[in-house]
C-alpha cells in the first residue's frame, strides 16, 4: 500500500478527532453553564373515583395532584375543604379535575334538588309504558306533552299539546342514564317546568290522559298544532258553527202623515148683469139681501 495514501488517511483521521473532542467539550461546558430552575408547581383537588350527579363529594372522593401555576384550570380548587360537602350537578371523570360550575351550593339539598335551576320547578307525572315511550325517555331528553281528554264545552274527546320542549330531570328515581344507553322502565318520570308550566302540567295529569311525546334535543322549534277531535279520525269533519251575535232590538220607524185639508168647496155660478150703464155680477143659487122694495 502507497506510504503517502496512509500519511493522508492518518492525518485526516486525528484532524476528525481533534474537532469531535473540541466539539464535545463545547456542549459540555454551554449545557453545565446553563441552571435547570424548578417549575412552579400548585396543589389542585380531582376526583379520586368518578362522580354522578346528585352524589355529594366526601374526603375519599377526592385527592391533590400537582401542576404547573400556568396550567392551573380556572374555577379549579386548590384545597380539599374547598369542595367537601357540596352536591354534583355534572358527572366528572376520575382523576378529571373538580371545577365550580360542576358543583351546586353547599346546602342547597340532595339528589334532584341541587341541578334544578333559581326559578324553575321540578314536576313528576305518572307514566306507563305506552305513555312513558317504552322505557326510551332519559334524563336530559326533551319532550313535548299531549293531553286527551273531553273539555266541558265539547261533545267529545280532544288531543291538544300542551306543552313542548320539556327536559326531562329523572326518570323514575334515577337521574342519569347509565353508562350504556339502556332504556330505564320507570312508573313517573320528572320534567323541569316554570311554575306556570307545573300548574298546567298537573291539571293535565289529573283531568285526562298524558303522552310523552320525545323530541330531538337540538330541536328548539315551537310548534303550533290546532289539536284534533274522535270526529276526525273517522273522517267526519264537523265544521263549527260561528257564535251567533246576539239579536239587535228591532227600532219601529212610524212614519206620521198629516191629515189632507178637505178640498175647497166648488165656485158658485155668477151672472153678469148689465142694466143700462150699470153692470152687476148676480150669484145663482144664493138669496139676495132685500133692497128696500126695489
Amino acid at each position: 500500500m502507497d506510504r503517502r495514501f496512509l500519511t493522508v488517511l492518518g492525518v485526516s483521521l486525528l484532524f476528525a478527532l481533534v474537532i469531535s473532542s473540541v466539539f464535545y467539550q463545547m456542549t459540555a461546558r454551554a449545557g453545565g453553564s446553563k441552571k435547570v430552575e424548578p417549575t412552579d408547581m400548585r396543589d389542585i383537588v380531582v376526583a379520586a373515583r368518578p362522580l354522578s350527579v346528585g352524589v355529594t363529594v366526601k374526603p375519599a372522593d377526592i385527592k391533590l395532584s400537582k401542576i404547573p401555576s400556568s396550567a392551573f384550570p380556572k374555577g379549579a380548587f386548590g384545597k380539599a375543604e374547598e369542595v367537601i360537602d357540596r352536591p354534583v350537578i355534572s358527572n366528572v371523570l376520575m382523576d378529571e379535575p373538580i371545577l365550580d360550575g360542576r358543583l351546586a351550593v353547599r346546602g342547597s339539598g340532595l339528589g334532584l334538588a341541587p341541578i334544578i335551576p333559581v326559578g324553575m320547578r321540578a314536576v313528576t307525572v305518572r307514566v306507563n309504558d305506552v305513555s312513558g315511550i317504552a322505557g326510551f325517555v332519559l334524563p336530559g331528553m326533551r319532550v313535548d306533552i299531549l293531553v286527551t281528554g273531553r273539555p266541558p264545552s265539547s261533545d267529545g274527546t280532544i288531543t291538544a299539546t300542551a306543552l313542548q320542549n320539556m327536559l326531562v330531570l329523572s326518570a323514575g328515581t334515577a337521574i342519569q342514564a347509565d353508562a350504556r344507553g339502556q332504556a330505564i322502565q320507570a312508573s313517573t318520570v320528572t320534567l323541569l317546568a316554570t311554575p306556570d308550566q307545573a300548574e298546567t302540567l298537573t291539571l293535565a295529569n289529573n283531568e285526562g290522559r298524558i303522552q310523552l311525546v320525545l323530541r330531538n334535543g337540538s330541536d328548539q322549534t315551537i310548534e303550533k298544532p290546532p289539536g284534533r277531535e274522535i270526529s276526525e279520525l273517522y273522517g267526519l269533519h264537523i265544521h263549527k258553527k260561528p257564535a251567533e251575535a246576539p239579536a239587535r232590538p228591532r227600532t219601529r220607524v212610524v212614519s206620521v202623515v198629516a191629515a189632507a185639508p178637505p178640498p175647497p168647496p166648488p165656485p158658485p155660478d155668477q151672472i153678469i148683469v148689465i142694466r143700462g150703464t150699470q153692470k152687476t155680477v148676480e150669484v145663482v143659487g144664493v138669496s139676495r139681501p132685500a133692497d128696500g122694495g126695489r
